[in-house]
């Protein structure tokens, strides 16, 4: 299973349209910060799901502030981490995600990819996925998650 993550597409959807045309993958996840190009490509990939979180500049929306999704054997908690204070450090929203038993955190806002393998209390592993802004900046970016049974999830980002 392919997972493509996208945030803060900032009304450019011509990245996330690329990398859906190459990549084909079987979810999307847009963790805000216009959650409305979400909607967009909604319409264009109806048979796609395609999960949308309402970041900061998301203030009209019905997309909620962060979700809980099990898929391919991994819990995963999506959030845009403004409310977790991520331009600060992303302890909070790591701890936000443990909360909730997730094995993998995913959030954006800070506009910069990042990625980390913690340890959570528990022993078990947390992946922590940023995967920069597909929409603002000189670089734009985006995550990917491949997941494979009995094997550890191959996650990183890119550039678009």
């Amino acid at each position: 299973m392919k997972i493509n993550i996208f945030s803060d597409s900032h009304r450019n959807l011509e990245g996330m349209r690329s990398v859906i045309a190459e990549e084909a993958p079987d979810y999307v996840f847009h963790l805000g910060d216009h959650d409305r190009d979400a909607e967009a490509l909604m319409q264009e990939y109806p048979q796609l799901p395609i999960v949308p979180i309402r970041g900061n500049c998301d203030g009209w929306s019905d997309s909620p502030e962060t979700s809980v999704l099990q898929l391919g054997g991994l819990r995963f908690f999506l959030c845009h981490g403004h409310s977790y204070g991520v331009k600060r450090g992303f302890l909070q929203a790591a701890y936000a995600a443990m909360e909730q038993n997730a094995d993998v955190l995913l959030f954006g806002h800070t506009h910069s990819p990042y990625y980390e393998c913690m340890e959570r209390f528990d022993h078990k592993t947390l992946y922590i996925l940023n995967p920069g802004s597909c929409g603002c900046g000189c670089s734009p970016s985006y995550g990917r998650i491949l997941l494979s049974p009995g094997a550890a999830p191959e996650i990183g980002y890119y550039e678009i």
